[in-house]
């Protein structure tokens, strides 16, 4: 089973890259194979001016067709999900998280920003034909501390994170159960 990361914050270290660093270690624990991929992967030129053929692009694209699920993490900026991530995001195929699990993450300064996640990010993967996107977990920056160093969460950020990883694995090993059914419609056109 492979799983891919994607840290959607323009810095590094972050809070939101401190979640996706928890989830690899948990994960990788399960025997699941992790790969991580940062904004910082690809060139800024590529992004900005919409080079479809950039190596680092054509390599998660092709990354993205193996895996089984996406964690994509996201500071929230000025009540929305990071514009440098939603660039990448346009770049990707129309279809490039068809039949993948999406666990979505955010951090922000204030629970107010907890709804960009729903409002914001959601649909732009919905756009990408993700076939099932959980409920995702929102940080605000007080419960995230010395995350350039060893990231210390609050008890109830690593309630929920934990929980949320619990969710993911579920339906990783539901979608699993899904394509491979002899019942399953995955792939079939509907008249």
């Amino acid at each position: 089973m492979r799983v891919i990361t994607l840290a959607g914050s323009p810095r590094f270290p972050s809070r939101s890259s401190a979640l996706l660093e928890y989830a690899r270690e948990k994960l990788s624990a399960l025997d699941i194979e992790v790969c991580h991929w940062h904004l910082q992967n690809f060139a800024a030129e590529d992004l900005l001016y919409a080079r479809f053929d950039s190596p680092a692009l054509l390599a998660l694209t092709e990354q993205l067709q193996q895996a089984d699920g996406v964690i994509i993490a996201t500071p929230v900026y000025k009540a929305s999900f990071s514009g440098a991530l939603k660039t990448l995001l346009d770049l990707l195929p129309e279809r490039a998280l068809e039949k993948k699990v999406v666990l979505p993450f955010a951090t922000g300064g204030t629970v107010a920003h907890m709804l960009a996640v729903d409002y914001a990010l959601k649909p732009v993967l919905n756009a990408l034909k993700a076939q099932e996107i959980l409920h995702g977990v929102f940080a605000d920056d007080g419960q995230i501390a010395d995350y350039q160093h060893q990231p210390v969460f609050s008890s109830n950020l690593h309630l929920r994170l934990d929980d949320a990883l619990e969710t993911f694995w579920q339906a990783l090993h539901r979608r699993d159960f899904i394509i491979s059914s002899p019942f399953s419609t995955q792939g079939v056109a509907h008249v």
